[in-house]
């Protein structure tokens, strides 16, 4: 007699999960970030996402209504766990400029380490921003990452390490644009000047040119620190 591997059958794991409804939305949100990234709005599929979780097409409706319902909390869960990780930074202990570097490395990596994410936020400004629009809770999460950054310029300001005129708004999209660009633009940027700054030594040069780039213009003193 073949000995049983111990796994459950699929439709084992589905009628479990359904006293788990957490779990059950995380894994729909999990597999659709992978689908909608790949394939965009109009070109995903329900039957496809679902197939692909441990749950059936009828709790994906369910939990989320439609497509465009799906694709908005898809949206809103990938921007929620890139600040959730800021926050969990725990950057106001740090020195301003410690703080202010620490934010600059983490979100270069986060963004070449995350491309489904960047893809996501491409394809919304391809909507223009439509499914971002109906969302609150996006543009309540955003404002919080530019609070975030305030409060690191205003204790830099304070103390003198940062010039009076910073802005975190400023700052932030200078962040992101180098960030976001590095990941957006790099097949096409690879296939016209080579891969050189694919490599781990290019991301790393990169990295330090972001930090070094972003300091500039706002520490008085803007000789390099020695955080990593």
């Amino acid at each position: 007699m073949a000995k049983s591997s111990g796994a459950k059958p699929k439709s084992s794991r589905k009628n479990s999960w359904k006293q788990n409804p957490q779990a059950v939305q995380e894994n729909i949100l999990r597999v659709a970030q992978e689908v909608f990234a790949k394939n965009g709005l109009s070109g995903a599929r329900v039957d496809e996402i679902a197939a692909m979780t441990e749950t059936s097409k009828r709790m994906v409706y369910y939990y989320f209504g439609d497509k465009e319902g799906l694709y908005r909390r898809t949206l809103e869960e990938a921007y929620r766990k890139v600040r959730q990780k800021e926050v969990d930074l725990d950057l106001d202990h740090l020195d301003p400029r410690a703080a202010l570097e620490r934010l600059i490395r983490f979100t270069f990596r986060h963004h070449s380490e995350n491309p489904d994410f960047i893809r996501l936020v491409m394809i919304e400004n391809i909507h223009h921003g439509t499914y971002l629009a109906q969302s609150a809770t996006i543009r309540d999460m955003n404002r919080g990452a530019v609070d975030q950054l305030e409060r690191i310029l205003k204790r830099g300001r304070d103390e003198g390490v940062f010039r009076q005129d910073s802005d975190p708004l400023t700052i932030h999209w200078q962040i992101s644009a180098m960030s976001f660009f590095n990941v957006s633009n790099r097949a096409t940027f690879s296939l016209i000047f080579g891969d050189r700054l694919n490599s781990a030594t290019g991301q790393r040069q990169l990295e330090d040119w972001a930090v070094e780039t972003v300091l500039r213009p706002v520490v008085v003193d803007p000789r390099p620190s020695d955080q990593g």
